[in-house]
């Protein structure tokens, strides 16, 4: 077999190439080997990365039982949880790209003959799979895995649950002493966090997309299942490459609509809508929000995991998981299963294994939650180019709602006014100025959701921004409204006392101001001054689209 490494170490002219590689400690049967680069970001603050090492350990033996010579190289990280409610949320997003770009550029360096990655967090796992699309070399993707649950009080919690448990003590409804309990127990293991938030969505989708084996997305991160797993991804990625395999023969436009239709039948993160964009532009499979609307009208919700209902990632793991959604969505024929997977085998043998729905943790096709997709699209005069609510976690009552915006140019303001008491029912929290440019870094809010839903407010006020919202998130909060409000959208022209009017089954998000008066708002209006002014993030705003492009860039 003829191989892209042969261009770096074979002949004469790269005999110093291979003096390096044997610096590094390597025989020349290693060298004459296929070189497997193991993308590793594991580090030592995100509780989902602190096993990767293990991962990767397992990742190496597969690749070396199946005749390749692993080299891991790795990646940065950043945990949304830790980053959440101060100005280190502005560099998650803007992270993703650099992930994409470090492992576009380590593994063209080298040239290396496949690769393995190793992701398990927000943005790591998006990063990687651009970088995947852009590379298109024999590939798999192998997540660290979910974390469990924690119990209290009787009761599953996780990462959601101490977030709105800050709003219920500050409400005075849940004491000090109980909180500092619920923090010791909401997260007990390592993994990405237990709930079906963005981590967890993207590890699913990377399934759904065949880019992961089947259990990616839910074997529990402390089984040694997931061990098995990864020695099975090294193993996998060498027979990918015998059979000339690649990345985009897998990320088709039926793959990543396989992915947006999954997405909808397990109301993930309304943040993977912001990705899979993303990577189907990087795969040459450009979607629009359009067609995530067009994907939702026609998906139903069958899975409603945490913060959408009680269950967690491991009841889903138990229930068959992305296989048995797939398969019961097949049973419609809303997935196309000639799709190729990483498995190297189509998409229907894989589902031909899968007993379906469960009837409890994933519903019947015929017995759905409800009969659209968990994310819905909405439009009008206040988002032309669209805005995101995961609809799975909307109250019905808060499913048409017109109230008075109170606007807030920044999360920290919006988050002191809800804490503070001063939001009330009925009102419309507007947080604008925290999109991808004007944020900038589009920061997840995680914290005002969570001070609205512990103030006992979640059925009656909503939140609205140019920003976004973690995948925790419940309730009606609509985030990537755009065009933002930094490129002069009508965020920018809210103000406060507006009705604004939500109709999530309309599909529609309208400011019910004449649009005589918003084209004399606009003659007054000044695009403020960036708030980051030097560094990678101001690199990043000059050159970084609204949301509904997937927050690329130009």
């Amino acid at each position: 077999m003829e191989l892209r490494s042969d261009r770096m170490k074979k002949g004469l002219t790269r005999a110093p190439h291979r003096s390096l590689l044997k610096a590094d400690g390597l025989t020349d049967e290693e060298i004459s080997r296929p070189l497997v680069a193991v993308v590793n970001s594991a580090n030592e603050i995100i509780p989902g990365h602190l096993q990767l090492d293990a991962i990767a350990d397992a990742v190496k033996a597969g690749v070396r039982i199946a005749g390749g010579t692993p080299l891991e190289v790795s990646t940065i990280g950043i945990c949304d949880g830790i980053a959440m409610g101060h100005a280190g949320m502005r560099y998650s997003l803007a992270s993703r790209e650099v992930i994409a770009d470090s492992v576009e550029l380590a593994v063209q360096a080298h040239a290396f003959d496949a690769l393995v990655l190793i992701p398990n967090c927000d943005k790591i796992i998006p990063g990687m799979l651009m970088a995947a699309a852009r590379l298109d070399l024999p590939t798999v993707v192998v997540s660290g895995g979910p974390m469990l649950a924690g119990k209290w009080q009787g009761r599953d919690v996780d990462l959601d649950t101490v977030f709105s448990t800050v709003g219920a003590v500050n409400a005075g409804a849940v004491s000090e002493e109980d909180m500092c309990a619920l923090e010791n127990a909401a997260c007990p293991t390592c993994g990405s966090c237990s709930g079906l938030f963005t981590a967890n969505s993207m590890n699913c989708l990377t399934e759904a997309i065949g880019m992961g084996l089947p259990g990616n997305g839910t074997i529990p991160a402390v089984y040694s299942e997931r061990i098995r797993l990864a020695k099975h991804a090294g193993m996998q990625v060498m027979e990918l490459l015998k059979r000339g395999i690649t990345a985009r023969d897998i990320m088709t436009p039926a793959a990543i609509r396989n992915g947006m239709t999954v997405d909808m039948a397990f109301g993930g993160s309304s943040n993977t809508v912001l990705h899979l964009t993303a990577i189907a532009h990087e795969a040459g499979a450009d979607i629009t929000l359009a067609d995530w609307s067009e994907v939702s009208a026609r998906t139903p919700n069958l899975v409603r995991i945490s913060p959408a209902g009680e269950y967690h990632m491991e009841d889903l793991y138990f229930a068959g998981g992305i296989s048995a959604i797939m398969a019961e969505l097949a049973k419609r024929d809303l997935v196309d299963d000639s799709a190729m997977t990483v498995t190297g085998e189509k998409l229907r043998r894989t589902l031909k294994s899968s007993a379906g729905a469960d009837g409890t943790v994933i519903r019947s096709i015929d017995d759905p939650y409800y009969p659209e997709g968990g994310l819905r699209v909405l439009t009008g005069n206040l988002a032309p180019r669209g805005a995101v609510v995961k609809q799975s976690a909307v109250a019905p009552e808060m499913r048409q709602h017109a109230g008075p915006a109170r606007v807030f140019d920044s999360e920290e303001a919006a988050s002191d006014a809800i804490l503070g008491g001063k939001i009330v029912a009925g009102d419309v929290v507007v947080i604008r100025y925290e999109g991808p440019r004007g944020g900038p870094g589009m920061r997840e809010m995680l914290a005002p959701t969570s001070a609205v839903k512990g103030m006992g407010l979640a059925s009656s006020v909503a939140l609205i921004t140019d920003g976004r919202f973690s995948g925790a998130t419940s309730g009606a909060s609509i985030g990537h409204v755009s065009p933002e409000a930094a490129e002069g959208g009508p965020m920018a022209l809210v103000q406060d006392g507006d009705t604004i009017e939500i109709d999530i089954d309309a599909g529609t998000l309208t400011l019910a101001v004449t649009d005589e008066r918003l084209a004399v708002r606009r003659r007054e209006w000044t695009a403020p001054e960036p708030k980051v002014k030097s560094g990678y993030l101001a690199r990043y705003a000059r050159f970084v689209q609204s949301a509904d492009t997937g927050a690329v860039f130009e």
